[in-house]
């Protein structure tokens, strides 16, 4: 983030802006202005001030808005318009971090990074000459993030423009095989769809229709990002023919259907699992993106501290009991199960797992797919596979008290059973299971282990920069920072972002974790209904360790951001 110190509409001077909004003192700015005279990377004083923790990026931006009196526009409220920033050059837009967003009656609202530069304003006002501009301030993250938008969308044009063609010739929608489809121009959409979504690491691709536009986002390392924005007339076409490739039924609009189907990208085969939805402006159509190679990923590979990793395997090695992994959707959860399974599988043991749906086949298991429809539920099938003379089974989730009494009694008659739940941490999922209804007595004797996990994304290796955290946050987590830690001596990082990162900061995700090992005190705890909080106070004298704890693990590795661990574990 570049921030002058020249004139805008009206001139300030953002030291002064700071101390006169409260936000530093006088002392501060004076350290900062004498620290910017030996800075090596020269930074402008507004990025140093936030590298060094003093102020935040959100409070340096809305305090200097309100000082030149324009728009702060919030990440994520608002994207570029294309029609006018085809007026500019990709130099100009990238080179003073820009964004034109609409046309406004007495102007044009550009949002600008630095809006103290004279010479970006210069810059934009000369190709947009016809109106004055209308300043507004923003991240810089939110400008590479749309400017990268706008590249693929500019890119686009041909393939649009043959689309209506194809519309207007009424061949558009007719359903064509062989050498043919793969020539029409909306095949050619949804395989530069696909492209994109992989090449961005994502893992679900979102086609939304709406009243004046049709939307593409792609979920990449857990957040949904806009990629694409069409007009609403492209629309039919392009779910016709997703939907044709899913093998559903291209005339019913009315209830929701689920498909699957193969696409190769770039000489590599990628399965998806289609689902549609019936909204009020078409079908929301979601493709989930299956990566065969996932099915190959070892344990070692998940992101498990040593210390968690080794608890797990000791789980793992027991010959017969019941292992819960928890967190919520899109937590990792059956990956991990996967993974544990990818790690004991052998010829001398069979393998029954039942999962709705299988979204991985993985040789030497026997995989049930469940089907409500056919009378095939979790319950069902975990009876039949009993008699199938398994040595380890996996349910892909708990859902009722039925499932998970059978899957006890399994774990109870010598089996080693792996099954899922949706709990906030390790110790809720005892309580979970008793809500359910299982006795405390069955539960105690029949549960090895409970790991619960969550997904954070790893700081961009890219762009990624030490960061110097306020003092009283720090003191605010100094209760969880591991025993053979000192917390002064973590290294924060944070990405700024970049090209390779979308502008995000981040790039791929890993996990934290915590791993509740039941043994034979807890199991008495359990047995006696004890408090959470009591068995969670027994824990820690075994060893165990927080989730939140674990994220600081990954922190002082340089792995993740003190943000990332606050978001999705509790302090």
């Amino acid at each position: 983030m570049d921030y002058g110190a020249g004139g805008g509409l009206r001139r300030v001077r953002l030291g002064d802006v700071l101390v006169s909004a409260g936000l530093i003192t006088q002392e501060e700015l004076n350290g900062a202005l004498e620290m910017q005279k030996k800075d090596p990377k020269n930074r402008k004083l507004g990025q140093l001030i936030i590298d060094e923790g003093l102020v935040g990026e959100e409070s340096v931006l809305k305090t200097l808005a309100e000082q030149m009196r324009v728009q702060y526009l919030e990440p994520g409220t608002f994207e570029g318009d294309i029609k006018i920033a085809s007026r500019l050059s990709q130099n100009v837009l990238r080179r003073f971090a820009v964004v034109p967003v609409r046309e406004e009656d007495d102007g044009y609202l550009v949002a600008f990074v630095d809006p103290l530069d004279f010479a970006a304003q210069e810059a934009v006002q000369r190709a947009l000459s016809d109106k004055p501009l209308i300043l507004a301030i923003t991240a810089q993250s939110e400008v590479q993030r749309i400017l990268a938008r706008l590249e693929t969308q500019e890119g686009l044009r041909t393939t649009l423009a043959e689309i209506r063609r194809e519309m207007a010739a009424g061949t558009a929608d007719v359903v064509t095989l062989g050498g043919a489809e793969s020539e029409s121009a909306v095949m050619r959409l949804i395989s530069i769809i696909i492209s994109t979504a992989i090449s961005r690491r994502g893992s679900d691709i979102h086609i939304e229709p709406g009243e004046t536009n049709c939307s593409v986002r792609v979920r990449i390392d857990g957040f949904l990002t806009e990629c694409f924005v069409f007009e609403t007339d492209l629309y039919p076409p392009l779910s016709s023919r997703i939907k044709l490739l899913g093998d559903l039924d291209i005339g019913e609009r009315r209830k929701p259907q689920d498909g699957r189907f193969s696409f190769t990208v770039d000489g590599k085969e990628y399965d998806f699992r289609l689902s549609t939805l019936p909204i009020a402006h078409g079908e929301s159509v979601v493709m989930r993106i299956l990566d065969k190679s996932k099915t190959l990923v070892r344990l070692d590979e998940m992101g498990f501290t040593p210390h968690n990793l080794e608890r797990f395997r000791r789980a793992m090695r027991a010959p017969n009991g019941i292992v819960f992994v928890t967190g919520p959707t899109g937590s990792g959860k059956t990956t991990s199960l996967y993974a544990a399974l990818n790690e004991v599988k052998s010829v001398t043991h069979k393998i029954i797992t039942v999962e709705d749906p299988v979204e991985y086949r993985m040789p030497m298991l026997q995989q049930v797919q469940v089907n409500e429809k056919a009378g095939l539920t979790f319950a069902g099938a975990l009876r039949s596979i009993l008699r199938q003379d398994p040595d380890i089974i996996m349910v892909g989730e708990s859902r009722d008290k039925e499932t998970i009494t059978i899957a006890i009694q399994a774990a109870l008659t010598g089996h080693l059973v792996f099954t899922t739940l949706h709990t906030n941490d390790a110790p809720s999922a005892i309580t979970r299971v008793m809500d359910m209804g299982v006795e405390p007595f069955l539960l105690a004797s029949s549960v090895i282990a409970v790991q619960a996990q969550r997904l954070v994304r790893r700081v961009c290796p890219h762009c990624k920069k030490e960061v110097k955290y306020p003092k009283d946050l720090l003191e605010r987590i100094k209760h969880m920072i591991p025993k053979d830690m000192d917390i002064t001596q973590i290294v924060f990082y944070k990405g700024e972002g970049c090209k390779k990162c979308g502008g995000s900061g981040y790039m791929g995700r890993t996990m934290i974790s915590e791993v509740l090992e039941i043994n034979e005190v807890i199991a008495g705890m359990i047995v006696s209904n004890a408090l959470k909080s009591q068995i969670l106070e027994e824990a820690r004298k075994g060893g165990f360790e927080e989730m939140f704890t674990d994220g600081i693990r990954k922190i002082a590795m340089g792995e993740t951001t003190l943000e990332e661990v606050m978001r999705v574990a509790k302090l």
